[in-house]
C-alpha cells in the first residue's frame, strides 16, 4: 500500500470516526517509528490503601534516540483496564537520571546517581518530570508531531565519565473500592478520612491543611474505602507503552519540555466552595500564575493536568495572546475510559511548525479553572509546552487534496504525521 493510500485511509477513518476516538488516537504515528509496552512492579492495594510508589532503572528503549510518546494506565493481574472508580490513578510520572555504572579511581566517593530535569520552569525536587499524567490518561495524546522529537540516551549528555542514563517511574493510586464518595474524600487525599497527623518526612500537619499529597502518600489508607472491606486485596501494574524513532540531527529537530503550575511550583491548591459568577450563573473558580519561560522558540504541543472540578487550563504569553487552551472531558459510564464523574481527557494543542512563537525570558501566564460549588483539596493545575527552536528550513512536503465532498486539503504539516 503507498503512502498516499495509507494516508487516505486513515484521513477517511479521522472524518467520520473522529468525534468518537481519544485524542491520542487523533495523530496516528507511521513510518519509523518503533513501539514497546512494559509492565510496572505489581503494586498490591487493598480498599483504601494508598501505593506512592517510586522505581527505579525501569525498562526503557535505551540508546540515542527520540522519544514520541509515552501512555500508561492501570491494569489487573489479566491486563484488563482498571477503572478509575476501582483504583484512582492520582498521577504518574516518569522521568531520566544518571546512574554510575563505571567506578574510576577515587569512584568511591562519586554520586550513585545524579537527576536529570526537563528545561524548567521549576527547581529543586518539583516537577522535573519528563512526561506525566493522571486520571485522562487513557485518552490525553502524547504524541510529539514530526519533524520534532524529545532527545534521550545522548552519550555526550552525560554528567561525566561512566554514568549512563536510566529512568525513573512514580506511580500514585488509590484504591477505592467501597468508598461511598469515590471521587471526592479518598481522591482528594482529605486528611480527615486518612486520619493522619504528620506527613510522610514526620512533620506535623498544619490545622489549616485540609487534604491534598501531604495526607495520601504510600502506605496510607483512605477510612472512607476500607470500613468493611478487609481481606479484598488484589495486585494492579501500571502498563506503558513508549513510542521512539532513532535520533538523527538530519531529520529531528529537539525539543525542550516546560512545566508551568499555577500554584508557583507548590504543585498543589485548594478551591474554595463559592461562586464566582461565571459564565451562564456557575461557580467558577479561576486561578493565575505567571513564570518566565527560560529559552523561546516555537511552541508545538501544549496539555494542561487537572483533577475532577476541573474546567480547564490555558497558556497565555506577556501580551496575554492565547498560546493553548486545554479543556477537559468527563466520563459519563462506568467503563475504564469513560468514569463518570472523573477527568478522562485532556485536549492539547498541536500548533503549525512557527504559528505559536515564544521569546526567551518571556513571562507567560497560566491560567487555571475549576468548579467551585464545592469544596476541592489538592488539585492542580499544570501546562506541559514543548519548544523548539524557531525551525531551520526544512523539506518541502506536498499536502493531501481531496475533491470530495468539497475541494479541501490537509495541511502539509499535519499529513507528514500520517
Amino acid at each position: 500500500m503507498t503512502k498516499i493510500s495509507r494516508s487516505l485511509l486513515v484521513v477517511i477513518a479521522l472524518v467520520l470516526l473522529g468525534p468518537h476516538l481519544p485524542p491520542s488516537e487523533a495523530l496516528t504515528p507511521k513510518q519509523g517509528v518503533r513501539s514497546k509496552t512494559f509492565l510496572s512492579p505489581p503494586i498490591l492495594l487493598r480498599p483504601g490503601d494508598v501505593a506512592d510508589k517510586f522505581y527505579y532503572d525501569i525498562p526503557f528503549p535505551r540508546g540515542h534516540l527520540a522519544l514520541k510518546s509515552f501512555n500508561g494506565e492501570v491494569v489487573d493481574e489479566r491486563g484488563a483496564p482498571v477503572p478509575l472508580h476501582e483504583t484512582y490513578l492520582h498521577h504518574w510520572v516518569v522521568q531520566p537520571y544518571y546512574a554510575l555504572v563505571v567506578s574510576a579511581e577515587g569512584g568511591s566517593s562519586r554520586p550513585r546517581t545524579i537527576p536529570a530535569r526537563n528545561a524548567g520552569v521549576c527547581s529543586g525536587h518539583t516537577l522535573g518530570q519528563y512526561y506525566g499524567l493522571g486520571s485522562e490518561t487513557r485518552r490525553t495524546a502524547t504524541w510529539v508531531p514530526d519533524p520534532y522529537g524529545i532527545e534521550i540516551g545522548d552519550p555526550a549528555a552525560a554528567p561525566a565519565e561512566g554514568y549512563e542514563q536510566r529512568w525513573l517511574l512514580n506511580v500514585h493510586a488509590i484504591d477505592t473500592r467501597g468508598a461511598a464518595d469515590r471521587t471526592m474524600a479518598c481522591t482528594e487525599c482529605r486528611c480527615d478520612v486518612y486520619n493522619v497527623t504528620a506527613d510522610w518526612r514526620g512533620h506535623a500537619i498544619e490545622p489549616g491543611y485540609a487534604g491534598g499529597l501531604r495526607c495520601c502518600y504510600d502506605g496510607t489508607r483512605c477510612g472512607a474505602a476500607a470500613e468493611g472491606a478487609e481481606g479484598k486485596a488484589r495486585t494492579v501494574f501500571l502498563r506503558y507503552t513508549v513510542m521512539w524513532r532513532d535520533w538523527s540531527p538530519a531529520a529531528v529537530l529537539p525539543v525542550r519540555i516546560y512545566i508551568f503550575d499555577v500554584a508557583g511550583c507548590g504543585v498543589e491548591y485548594d478551591v474554595e466552595e463559592q461562586c464566582s459568577g461565571g459564565a451562564g450563573g456557575e461557580c467558577v473558580h479561576v486561578k493565575t500564575a505567571t513564570q518566565a519561560l527560560p529559552r523561546g522558540g516555537d511552541v508545538v504541543f501544549g496539555v494542561a493536568h487537572q483533577h475532577a472540578g476541573g474546567a480547564g487550563a490555558s497558556l497565555h504569553g506577556a501580551d496575554g495572546r492565547l498560546l493553548c487552551e486545554s479543556a477537559a472531558t468527563y466520563g459519563g459510564g462506568r467503563e475504564a475510559g469513560d468514569e463518570a464523574g472523573y477527568i478522562v481527557g485532556m485536549s492539547t494543542c498541536y500548533p503549525r511548525p512557527g504559528a505559536v512563537t515564544v521569546r526567551d525570558g518571556e513571562p507567560l501566564t497560566v491560567v487555571s479553572r475549576y468548579s467551585s460549588d464545592r469544596r476541592h483539596t489538592g488539585v492542580m493545575g499544570l501546562f506541559y509546552i514543548l519548544v523548539a527552536d524557531h525551525a531551520r528550513q526544512l523539506p518541502q512536503q506536498e499536502g493531501l487534496c481531496f475533491s470530495f465532498p468539497v475541494q479541501w486539503c490537509l495541511p502539509s504539516w499535519l499529513s507528514s504525521n500520517l
